[in-house]
């Protein structure tokens, strides 16, 4: 018989919740050769630490084994299923967070695709798992912040692991593109011209525009488009701002054409899309 050895469920204000990342489940569990969990779907991102034993962790329809000393990112919205060697079933530290930004890290550290960490430092990451358990048993005041810095602490390990060797992606992103990049990256909101950002990559402007859908996959004022709308995304869901100021925000200066940009890129409406991913918070 599974033994949990310990269980902790919180619920957190919505006010903390938008700012700070959050743990909504956790525990201690020693597995037995039946232990087997299959979610359609569920609020959050669970963090698995198998310490002994072995498992599999299905996500995305694919399977990954699950060794001693290692730990699995599996997105809990999305279908998924985990469950023991039934030869040597695991003991398990997990968590389930919720926060901001924590789809965009999972799809930065490409959890979908690789969702099982290994080579972590096995002491601290007990000791983060401790701590988390700590503060879910006993309440502060000062409690939320203390849980975010630790998650992310633990964010921090995993995306150090995952980018051990330094690099982010199998093609990186060629020099001259850099100056641009952070140009639209930081002033996304601006009247940004093709021949200022071909300036900055020392290029001519055809030279960039070719160079630039070569390396990006895309044309560079598509990207700044599409780079618009995701900051209008996370806008729409973190603050309670009109949409009209949104649009404003983000470098659109008529708020129907904001509106009509995003939802041909977003496929729907602004005001139904914060609706939708507000209504999951709740």
């Amino acid at each position: 018989m599974t033994q949990l050895l310990r269980s902790y469920f919180y619920t957190e204000r919505d006010s903390v919740r938008r700012a700070l990342h959050t743990t909504l489940r956790a525990g201690h569990l020693v597995a037995d050769k039946t232990h087997h969990i299959k979610r359609d779907t569920l609020a959050g991102h669970e963090l698995i630490y198998c310490f002994k034993g072995a498992g599999v962790v299905k996500v995305a329809g694919h399977l990954h084994r699950v060794k001693a000393h290692s730990l699995s990112w599996v997105s809990c919205w999305h279908p998924h299923e985990h469950w023991a060697d039934p030869t040597n079933p695991w003991e398990l530290y997990w968590i389930r967070i919720d926060g901001p930004g924590l789809d965009a890290l999972a799809e930065l550290l490409r959890v979908q695709e690789s969702p099982v960490f290994q080579a972590l430092d096995d002491a601290k990451l007990q000791r983060i798992f401790i701590e988390i358990f700590h503060l879910l048993e006993i309440p502060s005041p000062h409690a939320p912040v203390h849980m975010h810095r630790t998650i992310a602490t633990m964010l921090a390990l995993l995306y150090e692991n995952r980018f051990k060797d330094g690099a982010h992606d199998a093609d990186p992103v060629p020099s001259a593109l850099e100056r641009p990049l952070v140009r639209m990256k930081q002033h996304y909101a601006d009247p940004l011209k093709l021949a200022e950002l071909s300036v900055l990559a020392g290029m001519s402007v055809s030279h960039f525009i070719r160079t630039f859908k070569r390396t990006m996959g895309t044309s560079p004022i598509d990207w700044l488009r599409l780079e618009r709308i995701n900051q209008a995304k996370r806008r729409l869901v973190d603050t309670n701002e009109p949409i009209k100021e949104i649009a404003r925000q983000c470098g659109y200066r008529d708020p129907y054409f904001f509106s009509k940009d995003f939802k041909k890129l977003a496929g729907l409406p602004p005001s139904i899309y914060r609706e939708q991913e507000c209504g999951k918070r709740e």
